[in-house]
Order: C-alpha cells, then structure tokens, then sequence
C-alpha cells in the first residue's frame, strides 16, 4: 500500500526471458499486486514468470503486508484471449497461502492469491493488448492506482514513487516518463529512436490536445483507478502506440495528464519495434484519433471553431498543394496558359491554410492548458 491507496503493476513480457524475472524480484515493497502477462513468447519467459512469481508469493508473509481490496474478488474471467496457470478461486474466499486484507474502513475484506498473478496469452496481442489485460484485471481487483513497468528491465523500480505521488495527491490522474527533457537524459538513445520520438511527439501533441506533454512513446506511466474506468479501456489500441491512443482518450475524458523526467535505460534487451512501419501505422492511428477527439469535444459536447479553422486549414492546403503540382509539372504547363498565376495563388492557399491550423492549434493548447503538469526530479 502507498499512502493509503491499494496499488497495482501491471509486467508485458514477450520474448523477456533473462529480465523479466529480475523485475519480478525487485518490485518495491508497497506494491500490494502485480499481473505478468506473457504475451505468447516463443522464449522461456513463461517459465521464468511462474519461477519468479513462485519464488516471490512463498517469500510473502501475509501478517506483513499492508491491506489492500478487491471489490469483486480475486477470480480469473473465462476470456479465451488468455490463459492463467495459477491456482485462486473465484468466489473471492480464502484460498491456501492466500493474503486477506482489510482497510479497516467499511470496505469489503477480500483475500489476494499472491502478489504476483502471472498470465498467459494464448496468442499474440502487441504490448498494449497485454497491458489491457493487465489494467482490465486491476479494475476487477479494485486497485487504486495502476503502474505499468516493462518486462524488459528499462525502467527502475526505485523511481516508482515519483510516477504515484502526483496521483495520490490529487494534482494528476495519470503520468508517464519524459526522456527527452535534457540532453543527459536522451544521451543513450539512438539517432534514429530519438528523431522517430520526435516525430510521434508532435504528432501526439496534434492529436491528443497535450501540447506539452513530450515523449508519449514511454511507457513507464501510472494511472488512477476513476481514469481507467473513464477512458474505455476495452477499445484502447493494442499494439505499440496504445500510449498514444491512450493520451487522446484522457484528453476526451478530461483528465489530467503529468511528464515525469527520466533517464533512457538500455542494456541487452533487443527492441521489437520497426520504425518504418511503426511511424506510419501509428499515424495513421493517431490520424483516427484526432478526428475522434475533435468530432467529441468540440462538435458533439459543444462548439469550438477550432473545429472549423482546423477544416478550412486542411482544406485550403491541400487544394492549394494540387494547384501547385498543375503548375510545376511538365504535363501540366503544357496545358495551362498562366502557370505563374497557379504557382501563385497555390502557395497564398497553402500559406493561408496553414496559418488556420496553426490558429486552431493555439485554441486547442489554451483549452487544454490546465490539463498537463511537469514534476522535476
């Protein structure tokens, strides 16, 4: 328990065999549960889940352990996504070597089959698929707050607290790490990561109203319980990019989003992500979302006219990108008999559309001013 509030972590591992058991081991004391999910490794990392869960639920004892609360139980839903290989019950009883909990507060006195619930996907779902499962879990275990660590060993337990203070304090509901606030921070990433970063920063920014909020790509975050429950979890996107979907359904629901800086961790483990295929399907998905996100706050729950500067802006842009191509190609000019008046009447439109983009962008930084927060080291 932190501070009063039951918390929870939620472990993705695919192909995490080697590192995944270290997180496991080194999980910080006040972390009343945690849910490993294999994400159908083709690795031993499966096996070196029930070791470490194994090893670390045997070592708990239960007169030790802060109190903690599941509002309905501790059974495993018959999702045929996943499958579970650890013994609980699903009337919410006690079970052997279970832990019982009791906040001593009205709530209901629940018993938790061990600290460490591992999971199992019977295929693939990509690293936000096993996170959804993870966060799905933690709301039928009435968690509190919900941390997501990766099973790769990048993020360190030690700097945990500096992600849940914000929200049990009440300033934010939801933070995640920052790796680009300053060059020591960024110095291990690639050339090649941190210009992709760049990119899906700025392009998040458009999409999710957080204009400054940076590094969206991170995955070190923690989330209150009331903004899981508001985001509609079940449709969040479920490859990598879920963090960015993730933000845009936060802005939707209004809540309040926090950078936590952090310092780029990278050992031996091997990244999965390929960026030019990455780059392009998350912005299409972030394309998507933006239309959603303006489509719901600014047109259905009331009207901004950012809605309509952001349409005139892409409209006069893209006619006036066309009327430059007629005049510039070959073909075109042929054809045309006064292709400096097209050249010129293009760039006014491109020029002018812009500038109304830029005018919506301003509305939408203003309207979300009070939603970021950034918490120094």
């Amino acid at each position: 328990m932190y501070n009063e509030n039951v918390v929870g972590v939620v472990v993705p591992a695919y192909n995490e065999e080697g590192f995944v058991g270290r997180v496991i081991e080194t999980l910080p004391p006040f972390v009343d549960r945690a849910y490993v999910i294999d994400d159908c490794s083709t690795d031993g990392t499966w096996d070196e889940i029930q070791a470490a869960a194994k090893e670390v639920n045997s070592s708990v004892d239960a007169r030790d352990r802060g109190p903690s609360r599941s509002s309905n139980g501790i059974g495993l839903s018959d999702d045929s996504a996943l499958a579970t290989r650890h013994s609980h019950r699903s009337d919410g009883g006690s079970v052997d070597g279970a832990v019982r909990y009791d906040r001593g507060n009205g709530s209901d006195d629940v018993a938790f089959d061990g600290r460490i619930v591992p999971i199992q996907h019977e295929r693939n779902r990509g690293v936000g698929g096993a996170i959804k499962t993870g966060y799905q879990r933690a709301l039928t275990d009435g968690i509190d707050v919900v941390a997501v660590m990766g099973g790769d060993g990048q993020m360190r337990p030690e700097e945990l607290h500096r992600y849940l203070d914000p929200i049990v304090a009440g300033e934010v509901d939801y933070t995640k790490g920052n790796r680009l606030l300053n060059r020591e921070f960024r110095q291990s990433m690639s050339s090649w990561r941190l210009f992709g970063n760049w990119i899906l920063t700025f392009l998040t920014k458009i999409a999710s109203g957080y204009w400054r909020t940076m590094d969206p790509q991170n995955g070190y975050t923690a989330i209150s319980r009331e903004a899981l429950e508001a985001v509609d979890i079940d449709r969040m996107y479920e490859d990598y990019g879920y963090c960015n979907d993730l933000l845009v359904r936060l802005n939707v629901a209004e809540l309040r989003v926090g950078d936590v800086p952090r310092r780029a961790n990278y050992g031996d483990e091997t990244s999965s992500i390929r960026y030019h295929t990455y780059i392009p399907r998350v912005s299409a998905m972030l394309l998507r979302d933006f239309l959603w996100r303006l489509r719901v706050k600014y047109l259905v729950r009331r009207f901004h006219p950012l809605t309509l500067l952001y349409g005139l802006g892409a409209g006069a842009t893209a006619y006036g990108a066309v009327s430059l191509l007629r005049a510039v190609l070959p073909r075109s000019r042929a054809r045309d008999s006064e292709p400096v008046t097209d050249v010129t009447s293009g760039v006014t439109l491109v020029v002018l559309g812009w500038i109304a983009m830029v005018l919506a962008m301003v509305f939408d930084l203003e309207e979300n001013a009070d939603k970021e927060r950034r918490f120094d080291e």
